[in-house]
């Protein structure tokens, strides 16, 4: 009896944890989230942008989430971008990656971290941020030399 009655208690304290979303609209540029979050390939002014473009495609390729760096500095956490199934690999992630947009969505807080499920990119600005002369590529054997 016990068992069934914590069971269903349980159950039904389930939906106060969900935290309801508010709906936003950030603009930013795509980036990739491993890269400037761990400094691996280098500061974050050198892991944005043209510079960091190809490496961004392989990170979002190889399942590294995506993320949206808004103008004020905040980062938002790509959960999904309209139909695309996940925050990675998608044809909508790769297409966008280092890209700046106005995204529509809804707006999850949880522990310091922001996360956004885009319902909709509002406008694609393709790069605007052209730091390649600034840093190169990064990293710099993203295109290899000519023989």
């Amino acid at each position: 009896m016990r068992l069934p009655l914590a069971l269903l208690l349980s159950s039904l304290a389930l939906p106060g944890w969900a935290n309801e979303g508010t709906r936003v609209q950030v603009t930013g540029e795509i980036i990739d989230t491993w890269c400037y979050y761990s400094g691996v390939m280098g500061g974050p002014d050198a892991v944005v942008g043209s510079a960091h473009h190809t490496c961004a495609l392989w990170c979002s390729a190889g399942g590294i989430p995506v993320g949206l760096l808004a103008e004020d500095g905040t980062v938002y956490m790509v959960l999904k971008i309209a139909q695309d199934d996940g925050s990675a690999s998608g044809d909508t992630q790769l297409s966008l990656a280092a890209h700046t947009v106005t995204a529509d969505g809804m707006l999850y807080e949880r522990d310091g971290q922001n996360y956004i499920v885009v319902s909709e990119v509002v406008s694609d600005a393709d790069i605007q941020n052209r730091n390649h002369e600034d840093f190169g590529t990064v990293p710099p054997f993203s295109f290899p030399e000519p023989k």
